[in-house]
């Protein structure tokens, strides 16, 4: 009895279970998604390059001459102006010497003045029939040797006056003061290949960043000319190392004539003006360069999706959500992406709800 129930219960299993393997698989419903065609247009797109700031000029400042660094004017940082004195060199030294160098002007001035007596009598003699002229071009020879001395003399004068005034170690311009390795007491001389210090011209600062040969060559193609690609170029901006955009927008002043050979770039050189002082020489930064783009496709970042950092999006083919692998770039407002490659004009693309799609998901489009 027992058994026969068990074989029962069996039959009664196995009828279920062909009775599900014949039912059909449930039908995958469509879902409706927002659904744009794409058209091309004109946009701006901001291309951003790293950037090193500097100076208008930064002047490295060395000795002339030698000595012990007696007093320090200036500290790091500091502004100075030009011909300000900025630390004074041991000067007794170069004191003695201008002194000893104006006696020597003088003695030799005396000798000259004898010289000239000499030969004014000499003159005179001569014309008499006193002296002959063998003595009178002694005389002569001893009035030019004399000239030529005191000549040097007073060009030995001359350099000791400079080499005092070097002890007096001044900025060439205005600017603000670098480091200061040598304080007072050091030992500084006119061979040292380190300098005293460093002044860095940061009325107005330039930004040098690099392009491309191939955006470079875009770039002269819709101009004409390198000319005309100054002048086009737009004003641009400044981003500094805390993501803070600098409070004044920069010009693009130069495009180097050259392009590295190894880096196979050019140098381009933006100008910022820099009042009040934030931008420092020897900073580094990003330049954020807007551009023209034309005939561009323009989609919303929701529509795109990646994947192991390749970007795509959602066309309708078929009634179906298929996947095409695009190449875009972000626009100014980060709402929007530029696409430079992988769409064409009039293709359907799904807007919303990307994240929930798979491939081949069946999709009813919603304008």
């Amino acid at each position: 009895m027992v058994i026969k129930r068990c074989i029962q219960m069996m039959m009664f299993i196995c009828g279920v279970i062909m009775t599900s393997c014949k039912s059909e698989a449930p039908i995958q419903q469509e879902a409706e998604y927002k659904v744009v065609k794409t058209t091309k247009t004109n946009t701006a797109v901001n291309s951003v390059y790293s950037a090193a700031v500097r100076g208008t000029q930064d002047i490295d400042i060395f000795p002339q001459v030698s000595g012990i660094i007696t007093k320090l004017n200036v500290e790091e940082g500091d502004r100075v102006r030009k011909g300000q004195v900025l630390m004074i060199i041991d000067q007794i030294n170069y004191q003695a010497a201008l002194k000893t160098a104006q006696a020597n002007v003088e003695a030799a001035k005396a000798s000259l003045a004898t010289a000239a007596l000499t030969l004014d009598s000499k003159k005179e003699l001569y014309e008499n029939d006193v002296v002959s002229e063998f003595d009178l071009k002694n005389a002569e020879n001893a009035y030019l040797s004399a000239k030529a001395q005191l000549a040097l003399m007073q060009a030995q004068e001359q350099t000791a006056k400079n080499n005092l005034s070097y002890t007096e170690v001044k900025s060439p311009s205005d600017g603000v003061i670098g480091t200061l390795p040598y304080r007072v007491g050091s030992m500084v001389s006119a061979q040292m290949t380190k300098p005293l210090t460093t002044i860095s011209d940061n009325k107005v600062m330039y930004a040098y960043f690099s392009m491309n040969e191939t955006q470079l060559l875009n770039l002269t193609r819709k101009h004409g000319s390198k000319e005309e690609v100054l002048n086009s170029l737009s004003e641009v901006e400044l981003r500094l190392n805390d993501n803070s955009i600098y409070e004044k927008k920069g010009r693009i002043e130069s495009i180097s004539g050259l392009i590295d050979k190894n880096t196979g770039s050019v140098t381009i050189r933006a100008a910022f003006d820099n009042a009040s002082g934030l931008l420092y020489s020897g900073s580094s930064a990003n330049v954020i360069l807007p551009q023209e783009i034309e005939n561009v496709i323009v989609i919303p970042r929701a529509a795109t999706f990646e994947i192991q950092d390749k970007s795509y999006v959602y066309t309708i083919k078929n009634g179906r959500a298929t996947s095409k692998q695009i190449s875009v770039q972000p626009l100014n407002s980060g709402k929007e992406m530029a696409v430079l490659s992988g769409l064409e004009e009039n293709e359907e693309i799904i807007i919303e709800g990307v994240g929930l799609l798979r491939e081949g998901t069946p999709v009813k489009a919603k304008y």
